[in-house]
């Protein structure tokens, strides 16, 4: 991948936002509504585009995101 073609997947822009979200998993867990699962929201500035990540640092989770 060459330089210039780092950023957003969708608009190229290079700055984002970091959020987490928790949400159900299956069977009992989704029975009682318990939110036992979470992930990482790294999502653009410019265009909103977001991906979800489980179980990694947030400058990984940038560096995935941006390319």
């Amino acid at each position: 991948m060459r330089d210039d073609e780092r950023g957003c997947p969708k608009c190229g822009n290079t700055e984002t936002e970091i959020d987490e979200i928790s949400t159900t998993g299956s069977g009992l867990s989704k029975m009682l509504d318990i939110q036992n699962r979470r992930f990482h929201v790294v999502s653009c500035t410019s265009c909103g585009y977001s991906e979800l990540y489980k179980g990694q640092s947030s400058g990984d989770m940038i560096d995935l995101f941006l390319g």
